[in-house]
């Protein structure tokens, strides 16, 4: 089982994927493999003209496909999530997110950007099938500081929050596979039926 981690930034250093990475950390080393995508690092034509066939725009759908969770990072611009995520989940198929566990985080300005979150991502990420969609966590840019000297400093309580669904994503995904393996185990535990004792009546 894999997380994926999407960062929906157009740009390189961006407060969003920090996000991404603190919460990347706390999981780590948990029994699950971590992947990352950066959606800016797609090809831009490809991605622009729906060119599924493009090498790098189908190894990001398989990513995508074969992932038990999906934490998605984006900036908020005018109201909404960034257009180069929004372009990228256009390409996923319709049940693309199906199965899977997600918990979206977004950064922006002002806490007036706030409810992009429920009100233009989480609704395109309920269409795309997803198991569960977690709270989303947002946080102003504010509350969200880097610097080379003293690293990534958060406020207290965007921390507890992100440590909060960290944990709530484990416990989902353990829970995941304790059933999966539960249902393995039923199938190994069942016995083969000769053929020679199958008795048919017409």
């Amino acid at each position: 089982m894999s997380i994926l981690f999407i960062a929906g930034s157009p740009t390189v250093a961006s407060r969003s994927a920090r996000l991404l990475d603190f919460i990347a950390e706390h999981v780590r080393g948990r029994g699950y493999d971590i992947n990352r995508l950066n959606v800016r690092d797609l090809p831009a034509q490809a991605l622009l003209h729906a060119d599924f066939s493009d090498d790098a725009i189908h190894a990001a759908q398989k990513k995508v496909a074969e992932a038990s969770a999906v934490v998605i990072a984006t900036p908020v611009y005018k109201a909404a999530y960034s257009g180069v995520l929004k372009v990228f989940l256009d390409l996923l198929p319709q049940a693309g997110l199906s199965g899977k566990l997600v918990l979206p985080l977004a950064t922006g300005g002002s806490p007036a950007h706030m409810l992009a979150l429920d009100y233009a991502l989480r609704p395109v990420l309920t269409s795309l099938s997803a198991r569960q969609v977690f709270p989303g966590i947002y946080a102003t840019d504010e509350q969200v500081e880097w610097s080379s000297e003293h690293g990534l400093q958060l406020a207290d309580d965007v921390e507890q929050r992100l440590q909060q669904s960290s944990q709530r994503l484990l416990d989902s995904l353990d829970a995941l596979r304790a059933d999966q393996q539960r249902l393995n185990s039923s199938f190994k535990q069942a016995a083969p039926v000769p053929f020679s004792t199958v008795r048919c009546s017409v």
